[in-house]
């Protein structure tokens, strides 16, 4: 196993090296086997004395731990130094096809950035986040990844005492826009500019010969983060706490935390009851990515002129509106373009917001509607059906201008509609369980969830409404 180090040996001053501070009898809980496989794993290292490694008590040749500095811009005012509070990145494995995989521990351990934090994470955030970043992957969303989750008998201090976890990240890349504000904010343009020829070394490095090599890689990061905020949008998905140093620079769903996917439709939706004036709220998401991203450009100033930073933020509003037409257009089942889809879908969202229809579950039974039907099965799910059925007559005369038969377009609606998505109930009821160290009920959703748009008979219980009480459950940024 080959691991590069890039970032210990190309940027000297940007971190702090160090190695885990293990747990108090720490023990694997459970491990993705298929990104095991992709990271060409074998099941050696998950038992025995390997084990270890994802305890925080052992490295494997190569590695060069460190904790990285960044800053940044936290509920919109400036936070100044953070970084890597309970996280170090163990190092960087290069796989025999050339491509590249950070790893990193969450829940390691005080470093010198933990400020007032313990350096420790829980078990209750650690599923969370492993759950969560193997749903968003399976719909096609870019996201980091995660690996392994470990368990404790170190009791860790929450809203209440909870046992201590650490949960093995996997990403292509850990860099955040914090890591260019951090430089920027301490007057060091010459480590800006170090950190972006290593990001464009590594990561675009079709543009190294560039002249103009900045300004086309700032405005891919533009367009990456305004296509990754479309798809969280058209998912109902709500990450919660969009500070500017939980943004990726790849354009990836970075640190989870206080997220939530939509059960019922509600456009202004706050998942983190710590979000007390809504900053990070579901509708605000695509406004929030343009700010940080205005951050970043501000962080980039030393290497640009204002009108290239301008011309490539101007890229960002069509780029998501683009992705997220294109998008709605697929769950709704239109083949084609037409200047009424817009009317079409705003008119279903604002019948959906009035009732408070499930998300998830609307545009999964669209998916079953045949366009000779002068009803849809989805009719059942509105209260208001006289409203519901004048919607879906032009609808339906709208799919019928497709020239396209019901099983084309509903195969095409339900490679797109998932039938399921990570509730914050299902996640619950697995967290619940693994505290007593059963995984069984882990291990079953995390299979469902490898496949959310095909949902074997055996997890039907998984695609009924939510529980009333699965609905009101709180998240905050510890979770």
């Amino acid at each position: 196993m080959r691991f590069d180090n890039s970032w210990f040996n190309e940027l000297r001053g940007s971190y702090t090296a160090l190695s885990p501070t293990p747990l108090h009898g720490a023990r694997l809980l459970y491990y993705s086997r298929p990104m095991a496989k992709i990271l060409t794993l074998d099941d050696n290292y998950f038992s025995g004395e390997q084990s270890k490694i994802w305890c925080g008590d052992g490295l494997i040749t190569g590695m060069q731990p460190l904790a990285q500095v960044y800053s940044g811009h936290q509920f919109g005012e400036w936070a100044g130094q953070l970084g890597d509070g309970r996280g170090i990145l163990l190092g960087e494995q290069r796989l025999p096809d050339g491509r590249k995989f950070d790893w990193h521990l969450k829940g390691a351990g005080l470093t010198p950035y933990s400020r007032m934090g313990d350096g420790r994470a829980v078990l209750r955030s650690t599923i969370r986040e492993f759950l969560a970043s193997e749903a968003i992957h399976a719909l096609g969303i870019p996201t980091t990844r995660a690996l392994t989750i470990v368990t404790s008998d170190e009791p860790v201090q929450r809203e209440q005492t909870e046992r201590g976890a650490m949960l093995l990240r996997v990403a292509e890349s850990h860099l955040r826009f914090g890591h260019f504000e951090h430089f920027h904010s301490a007057g060091k343009p010459e480590k800006v500019r170090e950190l972006a020829d290593y990001a464009i070394r590594h990561h675009w490095s079709q543009l190294a010969d560039s002249n103009e090599r900045y300004l086309l890689w700032f405005t891919d990061i533009v367009r990456r983060t305004a296509r990754l905020i479309a798809l969280w949008q058209s998912c109902g998905f709500a990450h919660g706490v969009m500070n500017t140093d939980n943004m990726s620079l790849l354009g990836l769903t970075l640190d989870y935390g206080p997220y939530r996917f939509m059960d019922d439709y509600q456009p202004g939706l706050m998942s983190n009851h710590s979000d007390y004036q809504g900053r990070y709220a579901f509708n605000n998401q695509p406004t929030i990515g343009l700010w940080n991203l205005n951050r970043l450009a501000y962080a980039l100033s030393s290497l640009m002129r204002h009108d290239q930073l301008a011309q490539a933020l101007s890229t960002y509003e069509p780029t998501l509106l683009q992705v997220w037409g294109e998008r709605m257009r697929a769950r709704l089942g239109l083949m084609t373009a037409s200047d009424d889809d817009n009317r079409i879908l705003t008119e279903l969202l604002a019948l959906m917001a009035k009732e408070g229809s499930d998300y998830t579950r609307v545009f999964r039974r669209l998916s079953e509607t045949e366009q000779q039907q002068l009803r849809s099965p989805l009719r059942d799910e509105f209260i208001d059906r006289a409203a519901f059925d004048s919607w879906y007559q032009q609808y339906r005369q709208r799919l019928l201008r497709d020239e396209c038969d019901d099983l084309q377009r509903q195969r095409v609606m339900k490679a797109i509609n998932p039938a399921l998505v990570l509730r914050n109930y299902l996640a619950q009821q697995a967290i619940e369980k693994a505290e007593k160290d059963d995984i069984s009920e882990l291990t079953r959703l995390h299979q469902a969830l490898l496949d959310p748009f095909n949902v074997d008979q055996r997890n039907s219980d998984y695609l009924q409404p939510p529980p009333s009480w699965g609905k009101t459950l709180e998240v905050s940024c510890s979770s």
